[in-house]
């Protein structure tokens, strides 16, 4: 399968298409449920849009935990549904549909009482291994094991001793979720989807109570296009609701807005050879490996505030700092912390839940007729979300259409990905490259990768580091904006790649670089180079006074200070 470029011309090209012809479904979002369902409907042979107001995944989907798990605190809430189901989705995701990008991670639980907590959580885990298992995907994942206090010690050097009395070390799945959603549009672009970010539905087509298509803002280009549909689907996680309103109801169902942060630090700030998961009174912690850093979170607070740029506060860092430090030798403080986050989770409400209590089922309705709707849910179940969907909406197109078959579509990049992996010195000898340099580029484009070493054999200056973020290759940059759909600097250093969260300037130090690299392919002048740069640099001092604020409402006002380069 040829994979899609999706560069500027693509872009416009993808627009020209929705709007010369009606399809048969357009996706308004551009969040894994959204990349999800218009994958899940292109391999069905229907023709099909995707459209997406911003960047790919640069609401929830980039803002996650950067987990693919069975959600082993829903055993505790006795929801083995939705256990069972994200257990057999992190079984295809390793084994057969992303291995290049979804990748085993140990988790280390401290227990802190003697005798009945181990037999109550061990029991919990034996059951999340079992029902693994059970659902047929569970291999290439090793089984939890009970540890001595003594032996997590030396898995987990950080931990104080007198925080633990044992441990149970258990695995899950963790990936780059802006990567894995951008690989899903290219995916779905590669199955013949018309895909184009930056483009914004204003009002729907109606004839009648029928909703026949979406009115398309191209927020780059100017213009607006008609592009007509026999069903649209709705997949817009936080914003479900402000979509909604544009057909003039509300729907069956209201989604409330969940705030998550996360904080990076470098590595050398704890020492474990292992993730960890530690309990607190509202939820669980993760510490989580994330190559050279580690990934602290997450909170769970309402959020009722601007959406598209969810501000993490002083005291939502005081959070967890506080309780992560509750258990580790060597406490962090605000220097260490790299990089910080936030993300919005979208859940389906009643009227009163507390957030950390609202289900993370997800719930599909045909609202009015043309319009299917998809909401909840989470991560790891994006696939089986985007079944529903499609389902849903083929009801509504009154014509045999195939089953979904997503279950066997690797998403591009994984075919081939192991055999490239057994060969990666040979490649690192053939291109001059270090082997770690080529692991790096097999983990975040698989078989993919060979388009980027094409564009260093082109110009081998693209084989050099970034001066200020070394993790990532001069040619990752041009990459971004020529095959993968960036259209601005902060979805080159916030989305393609992670040097936001990665370094201590939050890739301030690197835009001059990575603007001049990706102007070429983007058609930009000097004036709109300059433009970007202080764009990104106001964004992260926004950020970083944002993190400042005492509160949610200083923290959203001060966030806004940086409004986005292209004002919706």
């Amino acid at each position: 399968m040829k994979s899609a470029q999706l560069g500027p011309q693509e872009r416009a090209q993808a627009l020209a298409r929705m709007a010369e012809q009606e399809l048969d479904v357009l996706v308004i979002g551009g969040g894994v449920v959204g990349a999800g369902t218009a994958l899940d409907s292109a391999t069905r042979g229907l023709l099909t849009g995707l459209v997406e107001s911003r960047d790919w995944a640069s609401g929830t989907s980039s803002r996650s935990s950067k987990l693919i798990h069975g959600g082993l605190r829903y055993l505790e809430m006795l929801d083995f549904a939705l256990v069972r189901e994200a257990l057999k989705e992190r079984g295809l995701l390793i084994n057969r549909l992303a291995p290049h990008l979804v990748k085993p991670v140990p988790f280390l639980y401290p227990l802190q009482h003697r005798g009945w907590e181990r037999l109550y959580a061990g029991s919990g885990v034996a059951l999340y291994d079992t029902m693994s298992v059970s659902s047929g995907h569970g291999r290439g994942l090793p089984v939890h094991r009970h540890l001595s206090r003594t032996h997590a010690l030396q898995v987990a050097p950080c931990l104080r001793k007198d925080a633990l009395v044992g441990a149970l070390q258990y695995y899950d799945a963790q990936m780059d979720d802006a990567r894995y959603v951008a690989t899903l549009v290219r995916t779905a672009a590669s199955y013949g989807a018309a895909v184009a970010n930056r483009a914004r539905v204003v009002g729907f087509l109606r004839e009648g109570e029928r909703v026949v298509g979406a009115r398309v803002q191209d927020v780059e280009q100017g213009g607006e296009y008609e592009v007509r549909a026999r069903q649209v689907v709705n997949a817009t996680g936080v914003w479900t609701d402000e979509t909604q309103a544009l057909v003039g109801e509300r729907g069956q169902f209201h989604v409330r807005a969940s705030k998550g942060i996360h904080l990076v630090v470098p590595k050398d700030r704890i020492h474990s050879s292992t993730g960890l998961i530690l309990r607190t009174e509202k939820s669980v912690l993760f510490v989580i490996p994330w190559g050279r850093h580690w990934i602290v979170g997450t909170t769970d607070t309402d959020w009722d505030l601007d959406k598209a740029h969810p501000a993490a506060s002083s005291a939502d860092i005081d959070y967890l700092l506080e309780h992560v430090n509750s258990v580790l030798a060597v406490p962090l403080t605000r220097d260490d912390v790299q990089g910080v986050y936030a993300g919005l989770r979208p859940l389906l409400a009643g009227e009163s839940e507390a957030t950390s209590k609202l289900s993370r089922e997800h719930t599909v309705a045909h609202s009015v007729p043309g319009l299917v709707v998809v909401a909840g849910g989470k991560y790891t179940t994006y696939r089986v979300m985007a079944k529903d969907a499609v389902d849903a909406a083929v009801h509504g197109l009154d014509r045999r259409v195939a089953d979904c078959c997503t279950e066997e579509v690797p998403l591009t990049g994984a075919d081939g990905y192991h055999a490239l992996w057994n060969a990666r010195a040979r490649i690192a000898a053939r291109t001059g490259l270090h082997v770690v340099r080529v692991e790096h580029l097999l983990n975040r484009y698989g078989s993919l990768a060979q388009e980027v070493l094409d564009l260093i054999s082109e110009d081998p200056s693209l084989g050099e580091p970034l001066a200020a973020a070394d993790d990532y290759l001069r040619a990752e940059v041009v990459y971004a904006a020529s095959h993968e759909g960036a259209r601005h600097l902060d979805d080159v250093l916030t989305r393609r790649t992670r040097i936001s969260i990665e370094t201590f300037d939050r890739g301030a130090l690197s835009a001059r670089e990575a603007a001049e690299l990706v102007a070429p392919v983007l058609g930009w002048d000097k004036q709109q180079v300059e433009k970007e740069i202080e764009h990104y640099e106001k964004r992260v001092e926004a950020e970083r006074e944002s993190q400042r604020q005492p509160d949610d409402l200083t923290a959203d006002a001060a966030r806004l200070g940086a409004p986005d380069i292209v004002p919706l």
